[in-house]
Parts: C-alpha cells; structure tokens; sequence
C-alpha cells in the first residue's frame, strides 16, 4: 500500500530533493542560481517568507539557510532564456498538444503577443500597438461588462495601482486568488476574532509546545514550515495532524539542511495522526470541544473576561451525540478524546490549517470553529499562542491588504477619493467566481488578468473554457505560457504582456507574509530585455483609457510614490511608507494577537454556534497538489512524496477499492455530475474510508462551481464521485 507504513517506505525530503535541487541548478547554471536565491529579494514561492532584505535564504528570525524545494523550483522558470518567436507561431491546436509541464519549461515570454478574434494562433506585436489595443477595447466595454484579476505573485505596487485602475475605469469587479483559496479564512476569523489574518508571527513557533494541523501538507507545499514542527517535536512538544490522508512528510521528513536528518532517515513530526472522513472538519472540532468540556478543561478564566456567547455554544457542543460525531468522522471517541486530551494539556498552541478546511461548502464554519476551539482554552491572545492560516501564493496576502477585492472598507474608499481628488464606484463588485459565471452568461466583454492561471484554477474544466471563450477581450500580464493562455480563445481576442519577475523589477517590491510581515525586494537583476514591470505596464494602460483623470497615474511609475500612498490610505500600512530609505521590514500594526483584547466592538471574541451540515454519503473528492507542484504549475510529472504516483494516478482506501471489484494498480474511470476523468489509474493509499484524492488541477473536470455562501469559495474538496472499471 502506497502510503501505508510510511516509515519504512516513504520520507519527505532527504537526498532526492538535494539532488533535485542540484540538478536544476546546473541546468538553470549554478552562477544563475546563486545570484538568484542570495539576493536581497522575498522568495517567490509559498507565503511563508523569506529573503527581503536580510537576504534570499534568510527568514524574518535570522535563520539561514531558509531554502527550500519550492524556492528553486520557482526561481527555475524565472531563469529560462527567452521563447523563440518560430514556437509563438504554431497554432492554438498544436500548442494544446503540450501540458502544463511542457508549456511552463517553454521559456519566459519575451515579447508582446496578440490573438485577433477568431484567428488560430498568437503573433508578436510591439508595446506600443498592444497598449494601444488594450485601452481601445477597454474604453469601448460598459465597466460593469468587465473585471479585473490578480494573483499572489504581484506586487503590493502592482496591486495597488491595478485596483485604482479598475475602480477610476467604473467596476468594483475587482478580485484575487484568495476567493479560491483562504478567504473562507478571512470571513471566519473576522466573526469570531475580529481579525482575518494570523495572530501569531514566526517567532510564536519557537514558543509553542503544540501545533494542531488541520487540513494541510506542509511537507509539499510549506517545506521550511516542517522545520518548526521539528523544533516543536525537539522541545518535547506535539505536533497533532489531522487529515483525511497519511501524509509521508507529516509522519517523517528528512530535513536536506540537517546531516543527522539525512543520515537517521529522517525526523519524526506528527506525534499524533488521525485521519477524518473528507469534509467531517466541523464534527472533527466539535468533537474535540466536547471533549476538552467533558474533562473540565475549559479555560474557564480566560473565557470569562475575553469572549461572548459561550453558553449557547457549550450547550450545542454537550448536546451533540458521539454516536453522531463517530459516523460523520469515522473516527471513533477515543481518538477525539486523546486529541482533545494532549490539546488540552498544552501551555501554548498554534492550530493552523490549510485548504483542506477551506475548500468546502461550509468553509467559513469550520474556520469560525477552528477559533472556537482556540477560544475554549484561551489558546490566542497569548505570545506562543493563537492561530495560523498556511496561505499559498507569497503575496496573496498583501494583494487582499492593499485593496485587490470587490468589497473596501469604507474609510479606505474616503481615504483614497481625498487625497486623490476622485469618486470611486459605488456599485456592488462581483467576487472571482461571480465573475466567471457572469462571463459564461456572456455578460463580461473584457477582462484584465494580471498573472496566475485563472483559467485553470476555475472547477470545472469545461465551463471555465466556455466562459473564457466569452469573454469578448482578455489581457494577461504574465512571466511564463500556461493552459489558460491557449484555452478559452477559438472565438475571442487575446493579448499577452511578458513581465519582469520580481527579482528583475526595475525598482524595489515589497510583499507580505502569512505572517503579516513585508519585505522589501530590491529587484534589479536583468535576463530579457523587452520585459516590463506591471506597474508600469498598467500606468501606461491608464494613460491611454483615463486621460482626463484627476489621478496622474505616471507618478505612480515611481514605486515611492504608491508606497507613500499605500501608507496614508491602509491602517497598518504607515511604516510602508519610507520603507525604501530605513530599510526596515516590519509586522503590520495591529495585526497579531499577543494580548486578549479582539477587534470587534466589544473588544471580546466570539463563540459561534453552528450546526453540522448535511451528510454525505458514497466517495468523495478531494483534490490535492504534488510534491513537484506549486499552485497550478507542474514542476515534476511525478510526486516523490507518493511513493512516485502520476498525474492521472487517484487514491483510494484499499477497502474501497475491493467494494468496487478493483486492485491497486487498475485502469478506472471517474465520474461526476459535472464531468468524467478517464485514463486514471486507481493505487492503494492510506486514507479514510470514502476518499478520493486525485491531483488538481487534472481532476478539475470533476469539480462543480458550487460556493461557500459566506466566502464565495467554491468546493474543490467534497465532490461526490462514481468509480468505474475502464472498459
């Protein structure tokens, strides 16, 4: 069994990724790479953080090396050659032909390029004609007929600028990644703490003595996060894992910085692992709250002088039956009880997760129960203490900070109609998947994405295609060609503007961690000379479509200048503002949690009381990323931490597999009510009794457009599914 007796099989970490590590280096040249992981510029990977300005392999605490997998495997593309012109000249057709992997190792895109509406391929066009075309079909679209997008890669700058744009253009269509990640995150935490983000900074790691891990893999996605829970483990502490799948680099991980690591065969990390039904979180919590209120363990101190709404919350908890909580988890009580109990017994805890708790229909629910739990035992408010959401992308929570979402506050909107002399949009902005549903009604004209892959982050593989193939005008600002660059175009029109990387920016960037920490990044390296940065890209952009606006968008091609907007109009934000001369990075004023007074208008925390969802019986989906894999783009074919599984490879519980009449090792066929993935073939793996786990974003076809209603999230982790024979 794939993932079985992991300890004797399967590690994370180790030899193959030094050896990865290195083999990329030589291909990508060793000079390359050096220069690239040791300047002063953030990693470009996960939002853990490192680099700035204590330098690339440096964290916020001083420690080096903070490398990882992950940064060299992004720092790979960045480094490509340019893509020959004679590849941009094949058609549509024949570049569908290539995969994520073969699309992403093309090269970066060194030059504009333009898709007339209904043409079969993509030509090179000049910056000045593609500029020109871009603010045309802008000026000629209703506001209200568009929407703009960013990833977690960009700039806070970039960001900025691009949300002014959009909202000085007429819409509030203005959206990010998050929606498809944490921002049932966000909307959970503010109902419960008053607060969005993390409470704790990197440093509460080294104070815990208990880190409870909900629906996340670390061990792929956060590599250098696995060397705090180690810490933890170091210190005689317990690093709790719950997740529907054993996880080889949760149970075990071979740290590549630590000889003795390497030698022994790794370091144990979970002390406790326990594997609910995909989509029982919220039971999982309950049952642990019920249970720590069971033993009397109640912070009851801390409960009284901090927080609300306790005793509807204590009665719905004590009335919930186990014999309810045991069928939803498939867990039994005695393994809630014996986490509960070490929970409990802890001085300090984190409890942090991952998409696994978000990507559901009742997202925001379980999240506001991840803070309950934190509350029951006065786990927040504390140094070493409180709550940490494991996001993606390295910027995505200085996008969401700076303004690139539907909805501002409205002391943030006065702010910036003052000090720019301007009147924003008033009217509603639509959320990420409002606008792809808008754009498969035909009701978007165009479409700005400012990188990312959107196309295939959608669920849903065929209405995503449906929709781009709407949207009559779409502008990319990208560094490297992915799926949703030749997807979604037969009928519509298309440009795509190559951008500099972040450490090629022409002027400092600064980005912020998961842990509310910005860095500065000095950009300034050049590999491709036609490139250019987004901010001046879409200043430019401006230029041509807002001509009378009582906004001059060309100062903002001084990076100062946005900066020192940033930190008039953002609370938090004020020490942004000189960033460039202190040199300072700094933790966003007001963001962490190390005394228990909370942001809400009685200045306590609130217990919310919600009931379980619906039952699903039958198989359920839950897609996953590889070891080789970060977001969308495809490093590695194959997932080392798997035991080597493929793409097309989907995990089952062995007793599973034998209801169905199939073997570790079979040709299947997936089905859905949205789509069917044929070619797969079925493995044997350690997950719970009813788990799908197949790779996203192949299995995406599966996937449906449902949301949370709350966060708008769609439910890429519990999709009910029919397992077939292929034949």
């Amino acid at each position: 069994m794939i993932g079985g007796t992991m300890s004797k099989a399967i590690v994370g970490g180790g030899p193959k990724k030094v050896l990865y590590a290195l083999k990329t280096a030589t291909r990508i040249g060793l000079d390359n790479t050096a220069k690239a992981l040791t300047a002063k510029n953030t990693c470009k990977a996960c939002a853990l953080g490192m680099g700035g300005q204590k330098g690339g392999m440096t964290n916020e605490a001083g420690e080096f090396p903070s490398v990882c997998n992950k940064s060299i495997q992004a720092q790979s593309t960045d480094i490509q050659p340019g893509i020959p012109a004679a590849v941009i000249d094949h058609s549509l057709a024949e570049l569908r032909e290539l995969d994520g992997h073969e699309l992403e190792h093309l090269g970066r895109l060194a030059f504009p390029i333009y898709k007339a509406p209904g043409a079969d391929r993509f030509t090179p066009i000049g910056w000045g004609e593609a500029l020109d075309i871009a603010a045309a079909r802008f000026a000629a679209t209703d506001p209200a007929r568009s929407f703009f997008y960013s990833s977690g890669r960009s700039s806070n700058e970039a960001g900025f600028v691009l949300h002014l744009l959009a909202r000085l253009y007429g819409t509030n269509n203005v959206n990010n990644c998050s929606y498809y990640c944490h921002q049932a995150t966000g909307v959970g935490l503010d109902a419960t703490i008053g607060t969005g983000t993390a409470t704790v900074e990197m440093e509460d790691l080294d104070r815990c003595d208990l880190v409870l891990l909900i629906g996340a893999n670390p061990a792929s996605n956060h590599p250098r996060f696995i060397h705090k829970l180690k810490a933890v483990r170091d210190r005689g502490g317990d690093v709790i894992v719950i997740n529907p799948a054993k996880e080889a680099g949760l149970v075990r991980f071979a740290l590549p910085k630590s000889l003795r690591s390497m030698v022994s065969g790794g370091d144990w990390i979970a002390s406790d692992y326990v594997q609910p039904r995909v989509g029982s979180d919220l039971a999982v919590l309950k049952g642990i709250a019920k249970a720590v209120l069971a033993a009397g363990a109640a912070n009851a101190t801390f409960i009284a002088a901090h927080t609300d709404d306790f005793d509807r919350f204590r009665a719905d908890t004590e009335s919930t039956e186990w014999a309810e909580i045991e069928a939803r988890t498939g867990l039994s009580q005695t393994e809630i009880e014996r986490v509960a109990a070490r929970y409990a017994g802890a001085h300090s805890a984190v409890i942090a997760w991952g998409m696994g708790v978000t990507h559901h229909l009742n997202g925001v629910e379980t999240v506001e129960y991840i803070a309950n739990l934190a509350l029951l035992c006065g786990q927040i408010g504390r140094p070493g203490a409180g709550l940490l959401p494991l996001r993606g992308h390295s910027n995505v929570q200085g996008i969401g900070t700076i303004g690139v979402k539907p909805v501002l506050a409205a002391d943030v909107m006065a702010k910036i109609e003052t000090l720019f002399g301007v009147t924003l949009p008033r009217a509603k902005g639509m959320d990420t998947m409002a606008c792809m549903q808008a754009a498969h009604r035909g009701e978007i004209d165009a479409a700005l994405l400012m990188g990312g892959n959107l196309y295939e982050a959608n669920p849903n593989t065929q209405f995503s295609a449906e929709a781009f193939d709407k949207i009559g005008f779409k502008l990319f600002l990208t560094t490297t060609l992915n799926k949703g660059h030749i997807h979604g175009h037969d009928r519509s029109e298309a440009l795509i503007l190559p951008v500099t990387a972040r450490d090629e920016e022409w002027q400092p960037t600064t980005q912020e961690s998961m842990f509310n920490f910005v860095r500065l990044s000095d950009g300034g390296i050049r590999r491709l000379g036609d490139v250019r940065p987004e901010t001046d890209i879409l200043c430019d952009l401006a230029a041509r479509l807002l001509p009378g606006c009582p906004l001059d968008f060309t100062a903002f091609k001084a990076h100062r200048t946005i900066r020192e907007a940033i930190a008039k109009i953002i609370p938090g934000m004020e020490d942004l503002a000189d960033i460039d001369v202190a040199r300072q990075e700094f933790h966003i004023r007001g963001r962490l949690l190390h005394t228990p007074h909370f942001k809400t208008a009685s200045g306590k925390a609130r217990f919310v009381t919600r009931p379980l969802p619906p039952a699903q019986d039958g198989l359920l989906l839950t897609t996953v990323r590889s070891e080789g894999q970060f977001n969308s783009i495809v490093y590695e074919r194959t997932d080392s931490y798997r035991g080597g599984l493929g793409r097309l490879d989907v995990m089952l519980n062995a007793d599973d597999l034998a209801a169905h009449g199939l073997r570790d090792g079979d040709a299947a066929v997936l089905e859905s009510d949205f789509g069917r993935l044929e070619g797969i073939t079925v493995r044997a793996y350690s997950v719970a009794r009813g788990t799908v786990m197949a790779y996203y974003p192949e299995a995406n076809v599966l996937t449906g457009c449902a949301v949370d209603p709350r966060s708008k999230t769609p439910a890429f982790k519990a999709t009910p599914v029919r397992l077939l024979k292929a034949g």
